[in-house]
């Protein structure tokens, strides 16, 4: 699918006092940085506001005016794409998935997608939307009032025929966004929590260290596990460091990264187990004798 994503990273964030609030950190990344990681695939990403540092290349614009507001800010972005079908989400969203975004732009619609809150609401910012008719309504409307600054963005979406896309239980926090430093608060909070962490943790890891790799959470922790027991403590967090030096070699050769760390896991986990199966026949001769 081809597609052209626009990112809004403009606003006062009044709410924040002012602060730069796509750079805001969450989990490490950026807020700017987690939403631009949910389209990687897009054919050119736009983000419309102040250039700052990303972890992935993007082309800049910004609103006429500065500040007018997001309708402002998707024309901004708009003329700088050339797809089909436009991605268009805010900078603030820190839990938005890759998954929900596949969703958005696989909907069938007739002029676009918009993701469904809990609440039963409709983010136009976080939504997919045909170019030609977006293109055209915005002409419309620029036409009509002389200029898009600091309209609303229901004035757009009005004239649209767009498709709800309600959030999934298994991202039902893709809506939420960053407006106040207790929202900030919360979505730190979340990530850190016992069932989130440990993805959240690899991710940030990844990004890091510049690697894109699908990565068998529970296959390397079985592992050290294994390392742990049958070997000694240590030998955990060295092992896995050598199953990975091992995958990257394989990698360079041409093998699949992610077969490849499965294939040297598998390796390591049936040595620590005959190590300690060694270890335990000796105990056992010992005491008989």
């Amino acid at each position: 699918m081809t597609y052209d994503a626009i990112v809004l990273a403009g606003g006062a964030a009044t709410r924040l006092g002012g602060a730069d609030k796509p750079a805001l950190p969450v989990g490490t990344r950026t807020l700017l940085d987690r939403v631009l990681a949910t389209c990687p695939d897009a054919r050119t990403t736009v983000v419309v506001g102040s250039r700052r540092p990303t972890a992935r290349p993007v082309h800049w614009t910004r609103e006429t005016p500065p500040g007018g507001g997001p309708l402002a800010a998707l024309d901004a972005g708009l003329r700088a794409t050339t797809a089909p079908l436009v991605l268009v989400l805010s900078a603030d969203l820190p839990f938005l998935d890759r998954a929900t975004v596949q969703a958005l732009l696989n909907t069938p619609s007739a002029d676009g997608a918009t993701l469904r809150d809990p609440t039963g609401h409709d983010q136009p910012l976080v939504a997919a939307y045909r170019a030609e008719p977006l293109r055209r309504e915005i002409a419309l409307l620029a036409t009509e009032h002389g200029t898009l600054a600091n309209l609303p963005l229901r004035a757009l979406t009005a004239e649209l025929d767009l498709t709800p896309v309600s959030v999934t239980a298994t991202a039902p926090l893709a809506s939420f966004d960053c407006d106040t430093w207790e929202d900030l608060a919360a979505a730190r909070a979340r990530i850190r929590e016992h069932g989130n962490v440990l993805d959240e943790w690899m991710t940030a890891v990844k990004n890091e260290l510049g690697i894109d790799v699908a990565v068998d959470t529970k296959t390397l922790l079985d592992l050290a596990r294994d390392a742990a027991h049958g070997v000694a403590r240590p030998a955990a967090p060295l092992t896995t460091f050598l199953v990975g030096y091992a995958a990257a070699q394989a990698a360079a050769t041409g093998a699949d990264p992610a077969q490849a760390v499965a294939d040297a896991s598998r390796k390591a986990a049936d040595l620590a187990l005959r190590w300690a199966a060694e270890a335990e026949a000796d105990a056992q001769e010992s005491g008989s004798g």
